[in-house]
């Protein structure tokens, strides 16, 4: 017998087709059959080792998120809820052009110091591993080799290729340094990487040339896979930043996947429209283009992101050196604060959008939830002041929420044809953004059922066969028949995201059901001890 049937759920088959009602049967990690309205038929229905009732419940493939930051955290934490609990059943890794493969031991602690705000330090992972490859087969291994929580996909990542090949430096690359960054492109895309990500306005990726981007991104072209750039600006120069990418990836003839497609800051309030007009035309002309959102206002980051490039130069260490030169730390203020710094989009920086939303070191906790400019109140200094002295005291390592989103941009760009999901969440930090823990269930609970911006049927196209099709996966990301069995079973009545900017912690309801390969993730709302994630590598052209 096979091994589970799941009886008289309603199907959201992920295409966007209207759902229907149907016994799935599950035998083997796979979707063996799918018989469509078994009762109402009076047909033999099937059989199996194990039924589930499905009766008001949708059955929809599991979710993609396409934006994640769990590089360390499925190694460290086999629970993994704020995944799990959502139906995601897999992540793409290795974004914003920083992470941790390829790399030497140099490279390495530059890169844990450069973003130990996104993932922690790491002192509590084992880095045994140097290349894309190795990293792969960790995420095989998981815990005592019986995996990770939920699936995981990966990008090479730009700026830690630049920063193993270049250094942390502002420079052009040379035709030698250029030759071995190819290099170590293909070799990541031949050991299982879905492409390139680059973080545009972070250290040391922002320093590369156009020519540069180009070269690397027709060898992602030649592999099948696709780019992933966070652009070089979200503000000031938003929508040249966005032009300028689809122009360097139909130079390469490269697939392109615009990262946290958002609009922020004043300068762009209620100018999705223009941004959408702008990407209609590529898509008209051929372009292969999709984007992903995650749906709140706010952003997240580093505080050390919002700094100047020039003052980002040489690492971690620079920065820090600099930032303690009362002189170098005024220069710092004054791009932030009048001119507009690039780390900050080009728009001068308003400290009472600045949330401390994490911090590294425990005595700087009361920090944490507080705007900068409230913080500098409360202490009866400058902002910047009190932005500079977390800045040294905690090595780097504040998160922040920058309050700069808008809804009505929101809402348009996630209305349009080519629209992902993706959480962009950290999941370190007292404090971290609730996208973390509820994009997925925000998606279908707040923007599907109460606001009725998306269909169902919409929606969880949006969060599964499309990205499916983006990384180019022959068996996930629909209910059909032989596709692996990834699968969410959710009430559409409740589905909510539980988790709010008081307590981002919060799982969420509705969900009480999720499968990887066959086996129960989430079983009546409760996590399992399954570890039945894996690595899932690029597909050969």
């Amino acid at each position: 017998m096979e091994d589970l049937v799941i009886r008289d759920a309603d199907v959201v088959d992920g295409t966007g087709a209207d759902s229907y009602r149907a016994d799935v049967v599950i035998d083997d990690g796979r979707i063996v059959s799918i018989v469509k309205e078994a009762a109402a038929a009076g047909c033999q229905r099937p059989t199996a080792v194990r039924e589930l009732d499905a009766e008001g419940l949708v059955l929809s493939p599991g979710f993609i998120d396409m934006h994640a930051h769990s590089d360390l955290a499925l190694l460290r934490d086999p629970d993994h809820s704020a995944k799990a609990a959502q139906g995601v059943t897999l992540e793409v890794l290795g974004q914003d052009g920083l992470s941790y493969a390829p790399v030497d031991e140099a490279t390495l602690e530059g890169v844990r110091r450069a973003i130990a705000g996104w993932n922690g330090p790491g002192d509590d992972v084992d880095f045994d591993w140097r290349s894309v490859g190795e990293y792969l087969d960790r995420l095989d291994h998981g815990f005592e080799g019986r995996g990770i929580a939920v699936n995981a996909a990966y990008l090479v990542p730009q700026g830690t290729v630049r920063a193993l090949v270049v250094g942390w430096e502002d420079r052009p690359a040379t035709p030698r340094e250029l030759d071995r960054m190819r290099r170590l492109v293909a070799e990541g895309l031949e050991q299982g990487a879905v492409g390139l990500s680059s973080g545009l306005t972070y250290t040391p990726g922002m320093y590369a040339e156009n020519a540069e981007l180009t070269a690397l991104c027709r060898v992602v072209a030649r592999y099948g896979g696709y780019y992933c750039p966070h652009h070089r600006s979200y503000g000031a120069g938003a929508l040249e930043a966005y032009a300028e990418m689809m122009e360097l990836t139909a130079q390469a003839g490269c697939a392109l996947h615009l990262a946290h497609a958002t609009m922020n800051f004043g300068v762009n309030e209620g100018r999705a429209p223009e941004l959408l007009a702008l990407l209609d035309e590529a898509l008209d002309s051929g372009a292969d283009i999709s984007l992903d959102t995650y749906p709140y206002t706010p952003g997240c980051t580093t505080l050390a992101a919002l700094l100047p490039s020039w003052a980002s130069e040489g690492g971690p260490r620079e920065i820090l050196r600099r930032l303690a030169d009362d002189a170098t730390a005024e220069r710092i203020r004054q791009d932030l604060e009048v001119t507009g710094a690039d780390g900050c989009h080009g728009v001068p920086v308003d400290w009472g959008t600045i949330e401390i939303s994490g911090v590294t070191d425990p005595a700087l906790g009361d920090f944490v939830g507080r705007t900068v400019r409230a913080s500098a109140v409360r202490l009866g200094e400058a902002p910047w002041t009190t932005a500079r002295r977390l800045l040294i005291d905690d090595g780097l390592g504040p998160t922040i929420l920058q309050h700069v989103g808008h809804e009505e941009n929101v809402r348009a760009i996630m209305r349009h044809r080519v629209h992902t999901a993706g959480s962009d969440g950290l999941l370190t930090g007292a404090k971290p953004h609730p996208r973390a823990y509820g994009t997925f269930p925000r998606y279908l609970g707040h923007y599907t059922r109460e606001l009725g911006i998306l269909t169902l049927e919409e929606c969880v196209a949006r969060l599964t066969g499309r990205p499916a099709a983006r990384l180019r996966l022959p068996d996930r990301g629909l209910v059909r028949e032989g596709y692996r069995a990834d699968l969410v079973l959710f009430d559409p009545h409740t589905v909510a995201a539980g988790s709010t900017y008081e307590a981002p912690r919060t799982l969420p309801t509705g969900i009480p059901h999720v499968l990887i390969d066959g086996r129960f993730v989430i079983e009546d709302g409760r996590r399992t001890d399954v570890l039945a994630g894996r690595a899932v590598r690029r597909s050969p052209v």
